[in-house]
């Protein structure tokens, strides 16, 4: 038996483009090594254990012609034929995908080759680096490696935002999963922000990344 995609993967990042048209029976094999970090391999010959510690990025179409939601009104798919497509994707899959990010089709001016340029990459990488060392001076873990019980302690909310956070819950229909990785995106997103709390700001925008209908 040899390592698989998601071990090659391990402590890097698994790249699935066109979510939906991947086998919906691998796809949830996936969840275990989300889950774990690990795969299990059983065959006849024996049973073997491979590591599996990946991030996963995902990309898909929002419908079958992949014009749903943009300005120029062209997308003609029906909303039954959208709901079937989006349903590839099984939700114990999408619970375990803590940022859902619908992306606009850029402007062609900002392709422009005299277009002002975003952010450099070497600036993210500093505050990302300093986020990352906050999380190991504060827990000797990164946030998403937190247990829940770490959760609870490390991604403490004020009683208005723990509040905002179980009526979200509620109205959104979010497991205890979902839940807990809200909390963890949050306090990432205040450690990007250099806050020693998580802010209502923060909760808000962790919240915007768990939508209750898949990239609508």
């Amino acid at each position: 038996m040899r390592p698989g995609e998601i071990s090659l993967a391990h402590n890097g990042v698994l790249f699935l483009d066109e979510f939906t048209e991947w086998d919906r029976r691998a796809l949830e094999m996936l969840r275990e090594p989300l889950e774990t970090g690990v795969v299990h391999i059983a065959r006849s010959a024996g049973r073997t254990e491979f590591p599996a510690r990946f991030q996963l990025v995902a990309a898909m179409n929002p419908c079958p012609c992949g014009w749903a939601g943009d300005t120029s009104g062209r997308c003609n798919c029906s909303a039954e034929s959208i709901q079937r497509y989006r349903s590839r994707i099984s939700g114990p899959i999408l619970d375990r995908v803590d940022l859902h990010v619908h992306v606009q089709r850029l402007p062609p001016a900002e392709l422009r080759p005299d277009a002002p340029p975003g952010e450099s990459s070497t600036l993210v990488r500093e505050r990302v680096l300093a986020a990352r060392d906050r999380q190991l001076n504060r827990a000797s873990t990164i946030n998403s490696r937190l247990q829940p019980r770490e959760v609870m302690c490390d991604c403490r909310l004020a009683a208005d935002d723990q509040l905002l956070l179980e009526t979200a819950v509620e109205r959104l229909q979010l497991s205890a999963r979902a839940m807990h990785r809200i909390l963890r995106v949050a306090r990432t997103i205040a450690d990007l922000d250099d806050s020693p709390d998580i802010a209502t700001t923060h909760l808000a925008e962790a919240l915007g990344y768990r939508p209750a209908t898949p990239y609508a």
